[in-house]
């Protein structure tokens, strides 16, 4: 899925590039239409692997207990009346080994799901900044419904993680306690 998207990336901001010189060149909107298409998608996807990038090097450990990351007591009505169990196991995932049991302890998975609700929050507000290309370009309704399409498909990463998360720091705790009930005591 990395590799994919980076080479969408590269792919779309290398069309907008292209269609926005040859609109340049031939005065068609055909090609001006294409070229801001590729540039706003362009950006949608580059926009996300940078956000993802930069939270995982800047700081890869996220607490589960603060504040920001706590279940709320409305939430799980909300998820019921989405049905998100239904379609929580469609979505794609950037990086699955993330949150592979096998690799990583129930502790790191929270950890992993919180920064990974970051990065999708960050993404949904990143989304509207394409809507100031409608100085340049206007079209301000277009701009603003793309942008609050690609927030809402963000905002569905941001329901899973704290969907699934209360399950995952129940499974670390019961990770942390046999842990502490395989090591014996030892007598000073």
């Amino acid at each position: 899925m990395a590799k994919t998207m980076k080479l969408l990336t590269a792919v779309l901001l290398a069309a907008a590039c292209v269609s926005g010189g040859l609109y340049r060149a031939f005065r068609q909107e055909a090609l001006l239409t294409l070229a801001i298409t590729c540039g706003v998608t362009g950006y949608h996807f580059g926009a996300r692997l940078l956000v993802g990038g930069l939270f995982t090097w800047a700081n890869p450990r996220h607490d589960p207990q603060k504040f920001w990351y706590r279940s709320r007591p409305w939430e799980e009505g909300l998820y019921t009346a989405l049905n998100v169990k239904a379609w929580k196991n469609k979505l794609p995932t950037y990086a699955p080994e993330n949150f592979s049991p096998r690799l990583h302890s129930w502790r790191e998975i929270a950890e992993a799901m919180c920064r990974s609700e970051l990065v999708h929050e960050t993404n949904c507000a990143l989304s509207f900044c394409p809507v100031y290309a409608a100085i340049w370009f206007g079209d301000l309704p277009v701009f603003l419904i793309t942008s609050a399409l690609a927030a809402a498909f963000d905002l569905l990463f941001v329901i899973v993680q704290r969907y699934n998360r209360p399950r995952i720091q129940r499974l670390a705790e019961r990770q942390t306690m046999k842990e502490k009930e395989a090591i014996p005591y030892e007598p000073k």
